[in-house]
């Protein structure tokens, strides 16, 4: 797997506020190590949301994205769970292999958003993680919505992916993946 500019597996934990609301985010960045593969998909299976994170300086990080999203919609067994392509190392222009369009194109494929960041130059990154919070949070609301209701025998759809402009929210954890 590539490493999007971390040697290391990391977990923390932060609290911020989102739409006027706590969250309190647990962070496991597996950094694309092939060493976790192993246990990658425990974590597909706890986390509520997905970072898919590539270097736009690598071609085959880029490339990797889409295997990383067929694993998580397999293990949740889903058609769609809460999933945002970041394109990182915005700040390295001169170095890039993968264009912000084909970043775009493999969000829209996968139903998703997209956005570019730079952890380095903390461009976007805040955004990145408030913008998941609020996928999982719509999605929650929506799944809850979908299974009182018996979504299955009303013919109700589960839900769709976040619109850019919804900004609702609800507190409470998330437990956020960054692969």
């Amino acid at each position: 797997m590539a490493n999007n500019g971390c040697s290391y597996q990391d977990s923390y934990r932060k609290q911020c506020v989102i739409d006027d609301e706590v969250a309190l985010l647990d962070v496991l960045d597996t950094a694309g190590q092939e060493e976790y593969s192993a246990m990658r998909e425990q974590y597909m299976r706890t986390g509520e949301g997905f970072l898919l994170v590539y270097s736009i300086t690598s071609r085959q990080s880029f490339e990797e994205i889409v295997t990383f999203q067929q694993q998580i919609l397999r293990v949740k067994d889903k058609d769609y769970f809460p999933i945002i392509v970041v394109g990182n190392k915005c700040d390295l222009e001169g170095e890039r292999e993968v264009t912000r369009q084909e970043g775009e194109a493999l969000a829209k494929s996968f139903n998703c958003k997209f956005i570019e960041t730079s952890a380095k130059s903390r461009i976007n990154v805040d955004k990145a993680f408030f913008d998941i919070v609020r996928e999982i949070r719509r999605y929650n609301r929506e799944m809850q919505g979908y299974s009182t209701n018996s979504g299955a025998t009303t013919g109700q759809n589960p839900p769709k992916p976040m619109d850019v402009e919804d900004g609702e929210a609800e507190g409470g954890c998330c437990k956020c993946v960054i692969m």
